[in-house]
């Protein structure tokens, strides 16, 4: 599914979009569909996060430019090999 995630903090924008994104968050739903898991959880910049009625939902494959990249260091790290192999468990079928 990914290549690699992104890091919270990374500021990207969507394709056929004029607003930036900030990632927020991984995995998420929409509310009243728990089916359709998102890859990332964002909030326009440089606002931040306003509401959860304001949080953009997103797959990777949606992104067209990225900005600036979050935080990296080795917790970072750890918690993305995690992440990939908890993403595995609930997307196990789609392709990159």
């Amino acid at each position: 599914m990914f290549e690699r995630t992104l890091p919270i903090g990374t500021v990207v924008r969507l394709k056929n979009a004029k607003k930036r994104l900030m990632i927020i968050g991984y995995c998420k739903y929409k509310m009243g569909d728990n089916e359709t898991i998102y890859d990332y959880a964002g909030c326009g910049y440089p606002e931040g996060f306003i509401s959860p009625e304001a949080t953009a939902l997103f797959d990777h494959d949606q992104i067209e430019r990225i900005y600036a990249l979050g935080f990296q260091n080795e917790t970072r790290f750890a918690f993305e090999e995690k992440l990939r192999e908890a993403i595995e468990q609930v997307k196990p079928f789609e392709e990159a």
